[in-house]
């Protein structure tokens, strides 16, 4: 997988894709329990068999869709990490407009809507010692491609491809993302100036 357009200082500058794998969150986590984890990395795969969601639900990600994880050292007070699961929604809507002229819309504070049914997701998972934030990790699951779903949820998911019948290209959305995350987290000082 190449990601040559990636324009970050930080984020992505270290990539491992998996084809498959059981969910980029909980491989993170793995990660950061063996201490073998860069700041800024990035797992992305290509299908996730036991995908992580909010509440401990199952993020359902089938093959060419978007599902990936991204590890940053935070060090930072919580305050400022308050309202970050919503930018984060609203830097993908804006990216979705801005490419595909597509509205999708934010159910608070973390899901990706159209039509009332759900085409995304993300998952903030922070370690929090006193008042610091240590680290977050943030992972990102969007139905761009897939066109069937699990009988549980076809009723309550959909694809962007379904609702507009066109291929997104998901290297270019991720690129995209980790660029004005970067930028809203240096703003926000969450990120130390590199």
């Amino acid at each position: 997988m190449q990601y040559k357009n990636l324009k970050t200082r930080l984020i992505g500058k270290n990539i491992i894709f998996y084809e498959v794998i059981d969910s980029t969150q909980l491989e993170i986590l793995r990660k950061i329990e063996n201490n073998q984890i860069e700041n800024g990395t990035i797992i992305i795969a290509n299908k996730q068999t036991n995908g992580k969601g909010t509440h401990g639900r199952i993020w359902h990600t089938e093959k060419n869709n978007i599902a990936f994880s991204i590890y940053l050292n935070t060090n930072c007070s919580i305050e400022k990490l308050k309202g970050l699961t919503l930018k984060i929604a609203q830097i993908l809507v804006g990216i979705f407009q801005d490419k595909y002229e597509i509205a999708l819309d934010i159910k608070m504070p973390n899901d990706l809507i159209y039509n009332q049914k759900k085409v995304g997701g993300i998952l903030t998972q922070t370690k929090i010692v006193g008042e610091i934030a240590k680290y977050i990790v943030i992972g990102i699951g969007i139905n761009t491609n897939q066109q069937a779903f699990p009988k549980q949820i076809e009723g309550i998911a959909t694809s962007i491809k379904d609702e507009f019948n066109l291929t997104v290209d998901n290297t270019e959305i991720i690129e995209e993302f980790c660029y004005y995350l970067e930028q809203e987290l240096y703003k926000k000082k969450v990120l130390s100036a590199l």
